[in-house]
């Protein structure tokens, strides 16, 4: 029997080392900071605000560190632009960040979790089931997560951080077997690289620490695991997209659903569900999450959020209202199996998403992000005082200690092994969840093995005859979506999409139907390939390409999503 067609034998045209570096400005050219912070996500602000706290109480060691002794750089338009999740905020982390300096009552959150409720649905109806221990929200808050990001980005400034947004990290700078810095992209080139009227051309920031937090699927962080050699199992990932709508009546619960519009079956690799999250008195939030390992060729998680929203259940919340918001964000879901072997290198940390520190069967990673930042923070800082050096082999392997130390260790290892458990489908897989929860993750006794997303087959089933056709009421499509997110990247901008441009027409199809954003179709067919369309001014960024074959490199600073609400 022939194989069924694999991304996995269609990678993307471009390899770590066009992102490796050395320093090549002239040494009076060159931004030097103390402590570079590449991303102005949880972790990375929280990073920046915990060193001006240790700054604070230390001001001897941020006069060492120069006129800027903590930046942040931020490829969107302002802090928050790029930021987007659920959001059901466990506070745990934001309260040993602030350790009192600030309540949870002052940050920006829509309010704590009244109450809850889980639904098993079918395509005509919903079955209430107990929340699964690890869906437990009881003293978690509401949030708009770029909202919450663009108020870090105050506490970080407030504390002597400079944040510089439209600032894309696009080369890791390595001498010596060590970081140095980043360099960071042009802005200002045509589709082809030529140089524009207002061409800004990158710069060298040097750095004593450069931590990276640059979050799901992030471009520097892969290029870093890679060149340092710390790889040890593959991550995984999965799609999100959401929607925000003012609603005519508000919501006084958390919702949840599993099984419908997915499938069960073990052959179809369909993980995933939704959530609805109350945000205030006239708004709400809804979002489907899907593996990206699924296999169908014509899954839209963009069309299933439609569907969803055709189900009664669903429905009803969103009666007489209006959609204004909408995004799309990948999510890693390896969990603790995913983990670099080191998240350090010398002169280098890795923190949040990028590093994969999420809780799928939680469907919580905020919190750790936070905490990995402000422990990142802190081994820094060591290094920093006078008679260390942050670069020797093994000086920042502190942050690894406290890591193992932390409560984002001890929970992510009991759930290791869930997400796997369900490529036996969802009711094999719901079993043996069960036993994991129930045994704290002793079971099973031999750790699961993570496949990547991109080695599963593709096949056909005509599932995109089930798509609901947009109505622009309830249903939309995905180009009016895209202009919701706020994406103002201009038409002109460099490609900074990496895919083959002739493959298979299913691998072609797996793509367009995947991309919730409308940059990829079909084009011409010749000796069997199809030619793949790019329009690379529609995308949002959300990192799914990587994941299915392609690759997400930065766009230009400024360009992507302008997210407010999500």
């Amino acid at each position: 029997m022939n194989r069924g067609v694999r991304p996995a034998d269609y990678p993307p045209p471009t390899s770590d080392e066009e992102y490796l570096a050395q320093p090549t400005d002239p040494p009076d050219e060159r931004i030097e900071v103390g402590v570079l912070i590449v991303g102005a996500g949880p972790a990375g602000l929280a990073c920046a605000i915990r060193l001006g706290q240790l700054h604070e109480e230390h001001p001897d060691v941020a006069e060492r560190l120069g006129d800027v002794p903590v930046a942040v750089l931020e490829k969107g338009k302002q802090p928050g632009s790029h930021l987007l999740s659920g959001a059901v905020v466990n506070p745990r982390a934001l309260r040993r960040l602030f350790q009192g300096r600030k309540r949870v009552d002052e940050m920006p959150f829509y309010g704590p979790v009244e109450s809850e409720a889980v639904y098993f649905l079918t395509k005509r109806g919903a079955l209430r089931i107990p929340a699964p221990p690890t869906m437990k929200n009881h003293g978690n808050y509401v949030a708009s997560l770029s909202r919450l990001g663009r108020w870090l980005a105050e506490q970080a400034e407030e504390g002597g951080a400079t944040i510089l947004p439209e600032t894309a990290a696009e080369k890791l700078l390595v001498s010596d077997g060590r970081v140095r810095g980043v360099r960071t992209g042009d802005k200002g080139r045509g589709r082809n690289g030529e140089d524009l009227p207002n061409l800004e051309p990158g710069s060298d920031v040097l750095a004593r620490v450069t931590v990276l937090a640059e979050g799901t699927a992030g471009h520097l962080t892969g290029v870093a695991i890679g060149r340092f050699g710390l790889a040890q199992s593959p991550q995984v990932w999965a799609l999100g997209v959401k929607e925000v709508w003012k609603v005519a009546k508000p919501l006084r619960r958390v919702v949840h659903t599993m099984g419908w519009p997915l499938r069960s079956g073990a052959k179809y690799r369909e993980f995933g569900g939704s959530f609805i999250y109350p945000m205030g008195e006239d708004m709400v939030t809804l979002g489907m999450v899907v593996g990206l390992d699924h296999r169908d060729a014509e899954l839209s998680v963009h069309d299933l959020l439609q569907q969803l929203k055709t189900h009664r259940v669903v429905r009803r919340i969103l009666e007489g209202g209006e959609r204004i918001g909408w995004g799309a964000k990948t999510i890693p879901e390896g969990g603790f199996l995913a983990l670099p072997r080191r998240l350090h290198a010398p002169g280098l940390l890795i923190a949040g998403d990028g590093a994969g520190l999420v809780n799928v069967p939680a469907l919580k990673g905020i919190h750790y992000a936070i905490e990995s930042g402000r422990l990142a923070a802190e081994a820094a800082f060591e290094t920093l005082r006078p008679g260390r050096t942050p670069w020797t082999p093994g000086a920042l392997a502190a942050y690894d200690d406290a890591l193992r130390e932390s409560f984002v260790w001890k929970d992510l290892r009991a759930v290791r092994n869930m997400r796997p458990a369900f490529a036996h489908g969802f009711w094999l897989g719901g079993a043996l969840a069960g036993a994991m929860t129930a045994t704290r993750g002793a079971f099973p006794r031999k750790d699961s093995r993570l496949e990547r997303d991109v080695e599963h087959e593709l096949l056909r089933t005509g599932r995109a005859r089930g798509y609901p056709v947009p109505d622009g009421k309830l249903t939309f499509d995905k180009l009016s979506s895209v202009y919701l997110s706020g994406n103002r990247t201009r038409d002109d901008a460099p490609n900074h999409l990496r895919v083959q441009r002739r493959v298979p027409r299913e691998l072609a199809e797996a793509w367009t139907w995947m991309c919730p954003a409308q940059v990829y179709d079909v084009g011409t067919e010749e000796d069997g390939e199809v030619t793949v369309d790019v329009t690379p001014s529609n995308c949002v960024q959300c990192g799914a390409i990587t994941a299915k074959g392609g690759r997400l490199t930065p766009a230009e600073g400024g360009s992507g999503p302008e997210y407010t609400l999500t």
